[in-house]
């Protein structure tokens, strides 16, 4: 989670300037104005030599990410101790909230003012990496200065686009599925497990429905998650290279899937699905009690959990779950023109594998991905909220599939999209067919 929480550390962002422009047009062309950008200083660093120092050697690196308090200070602390370690090397720090976050980064990008490093994810990483705006790590990662060699194989691949490593797992994370434990142990009901098919899940949660008068499962029909996760399921995947990689029939069965389990009362009324569709992970329908599941992230567990008195359980998606994989929960990016290069990728380094470190970032930005200090930091994990999010997927790691390739320009627009048909859909303004139609169409616009 990154909670909404206003900046009060580290230097303050400077505050986004609203206009009427749409905010998806807005990002293109401060992305667009930026690609001059990259490409001057880069050629300006080549020239130079690699890292630039001051005359007294000290180097200042810029760093820029999202999220709240408690993850500030548990970075800047990490950022001192990399200081501590590094005594030429020190950060002007910038951190907000996630709202307004990557309208400020394409600013900085455009205005010629990035930072050195930043967080990014997988919703913008192709945009920015495509634009030559993030450094190619490959080189680092080959020589072994950034050393991925105990991350999963396919966490640190899924920072790769068109070839080229453009981002560095900042930690792991993997789709889960929420349950009220509480309400199923009071009322003698058989708990999911993972490997149950989606029929079985709707069977499972009209059961549940029946016999609790609260709808098994929150329709996941908008949930992007979950679709793409039933796609690999299917053979097909999200995206296949530039292009979609599913066609107007495979969401026309995706849609009619959750048609059914509505029609059996096994997911909520459609007014309380957009409820689950439009509200944060503290307001899940499975911790307001308004449905029996929820569809979300593992490492949110412990946010969740704070919302609620109930016990809750998580597993796997339904159907295989090797179709799951080790997401990137954020990366680590830096400027392809920064003029200290090998200090920035140092930092990442320093950030995934240097085990102090990693003790003190915890679980903030997802699961360690180095899994041997992963494994250090579960032992010394006293949430028992958390401790079961690590031992949940530290579990499904056993059997995750390949990752599929980092999502093209244009994602969150089609992650938009979907919401925007499948509640056409949930309605009963429009046919699964019909919505499907819809969604395919606003999906090829958007991408290209």
């Amino acid at each position: 989670m990154h909670p909404a929480t206003p900046p009060t550390h580290g230097t303050m962002a400077v505050p986004v300037h609203r206009t009427p422009v749409p905010r998806r047009r807005l990002l293109r062309r401060l992305l667009a104005a930026a690609v001059a950008v990259p490409l001057l200083l880069g050629g300006a660093v080549a020239c130079g030599g690699d890292d630039e120092a001051g005359s007294d050697g000290k180097v200042e690196l810029s760093i820029f990410w999202w999220g709240g308090e408690a993850r500030a200070q548990l970075t800047e602390q990490a950022l001192a101790l990399y200081t501590e370690k590094n005594p030429n090397v020190t950060f002007k720090k910038t951190w907000q909230a996630n709202q307004g976050y990557f309208d400020k980064l394409a600013t900085l990008t455009a205005g010629g003012n990035p930072p050195d490093i930043f967080q990014i994810d997988d919703n913008f990483l192709t945009e920015y990496a495509a634009r030559n705006t993030t450094l190619d790590l490959t080189e680092y990662k080959d020589n072994g200065k950034l050393d991925v060699s105990k991350f999963p194989e396919s966490l640190w691949q899924y920072g790769v686009v068109d070839g080229k490593l453009a981002g560095l797992a900042a930690g792991e994370n993997t789709q889960g599925l929420v349950y009220n434990k509480t309400l199923l142990t009071k009322n003698g009901l058989p708990e999911p497990t993972t490997g149950m098919s989606w029929e079985e899940h709707i069977a499972w949660a009209e059961q549940v429905a029946k016999k609790t008068k609260v709808p098994g499962t929150m329709d996941a029909s908008a949930v992007d998650k979950a679709f793409w996760v039933w796609l690999r399921q299917q053979g097909k995947d999200l995206y296949k290279g530039n292009d979609l990689g599913f066609t107007v029939e495979d969401v026309t069965k995706w849609f009619e899937l959750w048609k059914g389990a509505r029609d059996r009362g096994a997911t909520p009324t459609p007014d309380v699905i957009h409820e689950g569709n439009a509200t944060d992970i503290t307001k899940q329908l499975v911790v307001t009690g308004k449905a029996g599941t929820s569809w979300v992230w593992v490492n949110q567990m412990p946010e969740l959990k704070k919302n609620t008195k109930d016990e809750l359980g998580v597993v796997a998606y339904p159907g295989d779950p090797g179709a799951q994989w080790a997401r990137a929960a954020m990366y680590w990016s830096v400027f392809r023109g920064s003029k200290h290069k090998d200090a920035a990728v140092d930092v990442l380094n320093f950030l995934s594998n240097d085990p102090e470190a990693v003790k003190l970032l915890g679980t903030d930005r997802g699961l360690p991905s180095n899994l041997e200090l992963r494994d250090q930091v579960s032992q010394s994990v006293t949430d028992p909220a958390m401790k079961q999010s690590i031992e949940v997927e530290t579990k499904l790691a056993e059997t995750f599939g390949a990752a599929p390739q980092v999502p093209i320009k244009g994602h969150s627009k089609v992650r938009a999209e979907l919401t925007k048909a499948a509640e056409e859909a949930q309605y009963g303004r429009l046919t699964p067919a019909q919505a499907a139609e819809q969604f395919y169409a606003a999906c090829k616009s958007a991408i290209a």
